[in-house]
């Protein structure tokens, strides 16, 4: 699993496996966040098994999956309350990271801690496009 650090709560990744969901509790995170619908790719663990590898590994979890067609608001704001209210860090994951962090940026421009126009800017600085955020966000009236 490829894993970038945001923030010093907050990092997204790519899949993980039910032995790296184990490493994610000997390092103390808190809260896996699972961004993939249970069958997008063939040998994809499914939510049913992170679950249990996360409650194996003393890590909270949450299934919220989404496609970057489908990110809602109140998706957003679900992942936003969740980070929010983590104990510890938080890391989610999708496929390659990309629908995770478009999550976590579309919270953090709709609570004004992230500016719409500099949303490609740290996409880009952290590795990754996040031109279906800004999509979203000009689809949305934001």
């Amino acid at each position: 699993m490829e894993r970038t650090i945001i923030d010093p709560k907050f990092s997204v990744a790519g899949q993980p496996s039910p032995h790296e969901i184990a490493d994610l509790g000997r390092e103390g995170v808190a809260l896996l966040i699972n961004n993939r619908p249970d069958g997008e790719e063939p040998g994809q663990p499914g939510s049913a098994a992170e679950r249990a590898a996360a409650e194996t590994a003393g890590v909270g979890y949450l299934d919220l999956p989404v496609t970057g067609p489908t990110i809602t608001r109140a998706a957003v704001e679900d992942f936003r309350a969740a980070v929010a209210a983590a104990p510890g860090p938080v890391v989610a994951h999708c496929r390659s990271g990309t629908r995770s962090l478009t999550l976590w940026a579309l919270g953090e421009v709709l609570a004004g801690r992230l500016r719409r126009d500099d949303i490609s800017e740290f996409g880009a600085r952290h590795g990754f496009d996040l031109s279906g955020a800004v999509r979203w966000l000009d689809a949305n009236g934001q």
